[in-house]
């Protein structure tokens, strides 16, 4: 008879975060699949639990995940955990949970902490529309359609941000979102966990030296958060060529950006902006 996959969530920081049923499965399962089975072993040290734990983490998926779903048929019992939080939340498990389903064995989660739910529910916004997504991406062209599509979102988003990129991410968000407020938490459920309100320019003053990961939530925009003065035609032309080309976002995002920063219709700023570009185009000729 096949094992069973436990999907095992385990703490953000905190280690008294664990449910009791979390540790009952790791110490009862054959293997504990870790994504850093040093930072696991302080755990399993912690709280006296002698599972044998084997590396699975994005470099070895692809070799790790049919070797273990062959011992799973096998009959042992596996549990998947990551370095903190819940896994398959931009954390590897995923792929483990597919290959398990596919082959008919069976998966049971075992809930816990997660840090985009910890961040979300200290934020304050309303979080009947939440979306939660992974990583910005690193490349600054990526980063910038991943951000736009943000500022284009309904309700509420989170995402995780490293201390290397926090600071640009925070002022290109700033550039796209405009007063849309966001929260900023770091250190959850640690000591010194913080978390920085406001909108991204203002906290981008405030984030002082970045250390750990980051979790932002970008909240809707409300209505004491005025729009910023509509520009002139020809500077929303400036803008728009400035998002669809410098930064390589597309034509079609790159006006519904605009629309969104200035709270205008996108055919009012696309008339606007080809009322600007004919402006342009007869200065440069009297020139």
């Amino acid at each position: 008879m096949p094992g069973t996959l436990f999907v095992v969530a385990t703490p953000i920081g905190n280690l008294e975060d664990i449910t009791l049923r979390a540790l009952r499965v790791l110490r009862e399962v054959d293997l504990i699949a870790a994504e850093d089975t040093r930072r696991t072993s302080r755990l399993l040290f912690h709280y006296s639990i002698p599972t044998p734990t084997t590396s699975f983490h994005e470099h070895n998926t692809r070799a790790r995940t049919p070797q273990l779903v062959q011992q799973l048929r096998e009959g042992r019992s596996i549990a998947v955990v990551t370095d903190a939080g819940t896994p398959g939340v931009s954390d590897p498990g995923m792929e483990l949970v597919g290959a398990c389903i596919a082959a008919g064995i069976q998966v049971e989660p075992v809930p816990g902490v997660s840090a985009p739910l910890v961040a979300a529910v200290a934020s304050g916004f309303p979080l009947d529309w939440l979306t939660i997504r992974g990583f910005a991406p690193s490349r600054s062209k990526d980063r910038t359609v991943f951000l736009a599509t943000l500022a284009e979102a309904k309700g509420v988003t989170t995402f995780f941000e490293t201390p290397h990129r926090i600071r640009d991410t925070l002022k290109e968000l700033a550039n796209l979102s405009g007063k849309c407020p966001i929260v900023v938490g770091r250190e959850l459920t640690k000591l010194h966990q913080e978390f920085l309100r406001g909108t991204a320019s203002e906290v981008l003053g405030r984030v002082g030296e970045p250390r750990g990961e980051f979790t932002v939530i970008v909240g809707p925009a409300t209505e004491a958060l005025a729009a910023p003065p509509t520009p002139d035609d020809e500077a929303l032309a400036a803008e728009f060529g400035r998002l669809a080309e410098t930064n390589g976002i597309g034509r079609r995002m790159a006006l519904s950006t605009v629309a969104r920063k200035y709270q205008l219709p996108a055919r009012e700023v696309y008339a606007a902006i080809e009322r600007g570009k004919i402006l342009f185009n007869d200065r440069k000729q009297d020139d």
